[in-house]
């Protein structure tokens, strides 16, 4: 009877009608077979920079939406609709693309956007605007010369002409395009001003520079008007402390940005730039470029802001800046919309939420029209709220976009696309078997296993969404149930299955363990499972999956499919120990089983090194012990490095020597005073030395007074009146202080009173004292010691010198000479009876052609009274002048010499005629050479004969044209003719003797000769 009853119920559930006068009406195109859906964009219009000077008169702004049935597409300028058809206004549509023809700045400058349409809705693009770019040309003005001493800074503006976009990049160039001037420790130009900046002027700076100013926005370069830079030289180069020049400012960067600061200072030495980040370390995503000029940091993150700190110094001083750098957000979405569908008359809340630095607004567009909801929350679902929503996220950094469709339908039940499945589960455990049919309003559900009716019990619930629970199975609930679904628009079934198998077990579970690093260890693990099932054994350690065949070299596993899941560890390592977990897992059901590993090993790194006090010698440090990996820490080792360690870390000298494992603070000894220290502690126990500390923060021991002197003090030569001092300059970790220099003291031999200089320039290696009551040559006693803030060190030992002498006053007599060659000249003079001659300058350069600051320079032995002038030119006249000097400079020049070189030698080589053998001779021919009209006549003629391979020989001369020469049996030799004048040796031929034959060879030119023929004949 209850058979027949629920049979009948079955039956009712399937043909009872709908009533359809109940139904709201579903539109056409939401059917059930609808495949259309609402505009997607898959283009968008992008910001667009039109150059002024384009050769291109139009702009294409684009937008491309996927949509079935096609999208239609509008523009909106500022908000206002674009008229396509009005004549005269320059828009067209190409598909959705936008086309401006003949661009006008007056008209088409503004704010973009797109509108996509379809039956379905509107969705809006992202805004974009169109700007016209343009770089106009530098001042035509002149630009007024830049006059410097050498040793001080200079600045060059740039004065970049008026452009759009702002973003610019500069380079200069010296005298001539392309010669850039090279960007190095004493050179920078800041791409924010395009000024150049040089930090310690030289001579090698003289010349015309200009900036040019570069836009990558519209592919323009200009270039501005030269600006002169004059060097002027000082006889002694000042120096100059380090003065800050180029200052970055406040920054704003956005998360993911790469920002640059930029920092550059003038002075004499070239000062050096260090970096640092005020209320913590640097990022480590920086980068110092430029020779310390430019910070990059890249990809900035909230945690990158702050304050940054740009120090520049030198010897002479020190300077600052520091600016902030703030990071804020482009909008980002945590939440956003996505297309869906939803039942009629169901409650539904559309959520946005956005991410952003200031914090994002959030606005609602529904076919792209405003929405004035905060949030889109339906209480009761109609075919009016379908449609195109779009939720949009706005700070004053930029605006994003999340578009969705929403679609309400109504339908009668179908499992057309989800039919109730077969499901396998394990004995004892829990199932659930899902019933999801696509049905608007919501259906209500009932269930049935083959013939039963079921009912909600204690191991037995039909959940509110269809789906079907049944809790500790047993084999009696296998077979085929069957979920029925019903709305007001009809209902519909489907039947599945439900299989049980056997449970899985663990039959040997992992067990605690205790080793040392580099031992190897087995977690074991086994399990019981239903035959017809692959089972598979999963290992996690604290809650982390291992990988064996990623980390195979710690991690060995027996192969899936056995029974057996044993874990190899091998090599163990601190970071092994924890919780293993054993997971044998089947399609249908899983089982777990847990032990520890304990891994012994050395201690881990100390934390928290700090100095707690200083001396001028010491520091007291403390510490936070690390780790002990479960073996006590039986020692601690500090090490120390300082700026002149290179990164090199060094143990330190501590008080009480041996520091024990159970104390936390100690002092190290026999430090430099004043000097910039970093520590770390490394802690040892019976299993080994762990890893160090991270460094302390910086800090500097106390000043104290100079205890080492400067070495090497000497001195003397120099200019007349002048006494020089010379020493080594005291190593900078010997300074003990700052205001660091040194006190020159210096008497006469015979004198009692030492006067004393101070030089402040730590890096000094002399002083010059000028007096014009100093005697020349005069011995005098000195001696140097350093000083700093805290005092005076002690001084040298003294040193003997003697002052300058008096340059030569007399001008060398009797000078006279004549030319040697074309290229040669031979010159003497009356010696100077002065006793005070180190030697003679000899110079020499072209009456006509060269200037005397270009002329040549040969310097002569005062012992010497003559010498040769080489590398002239041919035919030529040239003055000579000689003078005389010492260590105290150049005395006056004599009265000029004229020189007239000789004509040059003949450029052509003879042309051997021919050979012919005389017995134990061969005779050599040639032709008779002819010197062109502007070479020296010929007096001779010139025969170098030598073996092949050899440099040197025998040299014949000859006024005839023919010559013998010996034979040499099973030897090759080289015969070298040519034609002598009193310009020199003339163009050279060769040609090739054996014992039984003769070779010919080329001929060398006159250049050759004039290079080759004087190491070769020895004359």
């Amino acid at each position: 009877m209850l058979r027949l009853t629920l049979l009948l119920h079955l039956l009712a559930l399937s043909l009872s009608p709908a009533d359809a006068s109940m139904h709201e009406e579903v539109p056409g195109f939401y059917g059930e077979e609808s495949t259309g859906y609402g505009p997607v964009f898959e283009e968008q219009p992008v910001d667009s920079i039109y150059p002024e000077e384009s050769p291109e008169a139009k702009i294409t702004m684009s937008c491309r939406a996927r949509a079935n049935p096609p999208a239609t597409y509008k523009w909106k300028l500022e908000n206002i609709e674009i008229g396509m058809n009005t004549q005269g206004n320059h828009y067209s549509l190409v598909g959705g693309n936008l086309v401006i023809s003949n661009p006008n700045k007056t008209q088409h400058v503004g704010q973009y956007l797109c509108l996509a349409t379809n039956i379905y809705g509107t969705v809006v693009s992202r805004e974009a605007s169109v700007q016209f770019g343009y770089l106009d040309l530098f001042s035509s003005e002149e630009r007024e010369s830049v006059y410097v001493k050498e040793g001080q800074g200079a600045v060059l503006l740039c004065a970049p002409p008026p452009h759009y976009p702002e973003e610019l990049s500069f380079r200069w160039i010296l005298n001539e395009f392309p010669i850039f001037i090279p960007l190095d420790k004493r050179r920078f130009v800041s791409q924010i001003t395009g000024n150049l900046y040089i930090s310690t002027v030289d001579s090698s700076d003289s010349g015309n520079y200009s900036c040019i100013a570069s836009s990558s926005s519209i592919s323009k370069s200009v270039f501005s008007n030269y600006i002169p830079l004059v060097p002027l030289a000082e006889r002694f180069t000042r120096k100059y402390p380090a003065d800050l020049k180029v200052k970055f400012p406040d920054t704003t960067a956005l998360v993911g940005q790469n920002i640059t600061l930029e920092c550059f200072a003038l002075g004499n030495p070239v000062p050096e730039i260090r970096w640092k980040k005020l209320d913590g370390q640097l990022p480590p995503n920086h980068e110092v470029r430029m020779a310390g000029a430019h910070l990059h940091l890249y990809n900035v993150q909230f945690e990158d802001a702050g304050s940054y700190q740009c120090e520049v110094m030198n010897s002479k001083g020190k300077d600052y800046h520091a600016a902030r750098v703030s990071v804020e957000a482009f909008p980002e979405w945590v939440e956003h919309i996505s297309s869906t569908e939803k039942d009629l008359s169901r409650d539904y809340t559309m959520s946005c939420i956005a991410s952003g630095k200031p914090e994002p607004r959030i606005r609602w567009l529904k076919n792209g029209q405003p929405s004035h909801r905060k949030e889109m929350r339906f209480s009761s679902l109609t075919f009016d709220d379908s449609g195109m929503y779009q939720c949009i996220a706005e700070n004053h950094h930029g605006v994003i976009y999340a578009n969705a469709e929403l679609r309400v339908y109504a339908c009668a039940p179908t499992f057309e696309h989800n039919p109730v499945k077969r499901v396998m589960a394990a004995k004892s455990g829990r199932v659930v078997i899902e019933c999801r049919p696509k049905a608007a309003p919501k259906p209500s559900f009932s269930w049935s296993k083959d013939t039963e009716l079921l009912h909600n019990s204690t191991r037995l619930f039909i959940w509110e969404d269809g789906s079907l629970e049944i809790l500790n199975l047993t084999p009696a609930d296998e077979g085929r149930y069957t979920c029925f679904a019903e709305n007001d628009r009809g209902k519909a079934n489907s039947t599945g299955s439900l299989v049980v198998t056997d449970s899985t077990k663990i039959t040997l579970a992992p067990s605690n363990a205790d080793v040392k690093v580099g031992e190897n260890t087995r977690m074991q693990c086994a399990a019981s499972h239903d035959r017809s099932l692959d089972i598979t054994f999963i290992w996690s350690v604290d809650g982390r999956v291992i990988d064996p065949h990623k980390d195979s070299l710690h991690y060995e596993r027996t192969p899936n499919g056995s029974s057996n899941g044993e874990l190899l560890i091998k090599n163990l390592q601190l970071k092994h120990a924890g919780r293993y977990t054993c997971t044998a897992q089947t399609p249908i059901d899983n089982v777990t089983a847990s032990a520890h590993l304990v891994v012994r090993g050395a201690p881990g790194a100390p934390g928290g090194v700090r100095v707690m006090n200083k001396t001028d010698k010491s520091v007291t440090l403390q510490w936070s012990r690390g780790a002990d990996n479960h073996s006590p820490i039986s020692k601690y080792t500090i090490q120390y490095r300082d700026s002149f360690s290179k990164d090199v870390w060094k143990n330190a000298t501590t008080s009480p020597a041996d520091v024990e494992g159970n104390t936390e603070m100690a002092t190290v000894v026999d430090l430099f005073p004043w000097i910039e220290y970093e520590f770390r502690v490394i802690a040892s126990s019976t299993l080994g030395t762990g890893e160090p500390s991270s460094p302390s923060p910086k800090d500097k021991t106390l000043e104290a007074f100079p205890v080492v002197a400067p070495s090497d003090v000497g001195g003397g030569g120099g200019t007349s009146r002048e006494l020089t001092v010379t020493w080594t300059p005291v190593q900078p970790q010997y300074y003990y202080g700052p205001d660091f220099g040194y006190i020159v003291a210096f008497k006469p031999q015979d004198g009692s009173q030492w006067m004393r200089v101070t030089v402040a320039d730590p890096e000094a290696k002399h002083y010059v004292h000028k007096d014009s009551s100093i005697p020349q040559m005069t011995e005098y006693h000195v001696k140097v010691k350093a000083f700093n803030s805290k005092g005076e060190g002690p001084f040298s030992l003294t040193a003997s010198i003697y002052s300058a002498q008096d340059a030569p006053s007399e001008a060398p007599v009797r000078v006279d000479g004549k030319a040697l060659s074309a290229t040669e000249a031979v010159v003497w003079w009356l010696p100077l009876s002065q006793s005070n001659i180190d030697g003679y300058q000899v110079k020499y350069w072209r009456n006509r052609e060269d200037s005397e600051g270009g002329a040549q320079k040969v310097l002569v032995l005062g012992s010497e009274n003559h010498t040769r002038l080489e590398g002239m030119k041919p035919d030529s006249h040239y003055l000579v002048e000689v003078r005389g000097y010492n260590s105290a400079g150049y005395g006056p020049a004599s009265d000029h010499l004229q020189i007239h070189t000789k004509r040059p030698p003949p450029s052509r080589a003879p042309k051997i005629l021919g050979t012919r053998l005389k017995g134990q001779y061969v005779n050599i021919a040639w032709e008779l050479v002819k010197p062109l009209a502007n070479e020296a006549s010929i007096e001779g003629y010139k025969v170098l004969y030598r073996e092949q391979g050899h440099s040197q020989g025998d040299l014949y001369t000859t006024t005839k044209r023919n010559i013998d020469l010996p034979l040499h049996v099973n030897k090759i030799y080289v015969a070298e003719v040519r034609a002598h004048s009193e310009g020199g040796d003339g163009a050279v031929a060769q040609i090739s003797i054996t014992g039984g034959g003769v070779m010919s060879a080329p001929s060398l030119g006159v250049l050759s000769l004039l290079l080759v023929a004087p190491l070769c004949l020895n004359l």
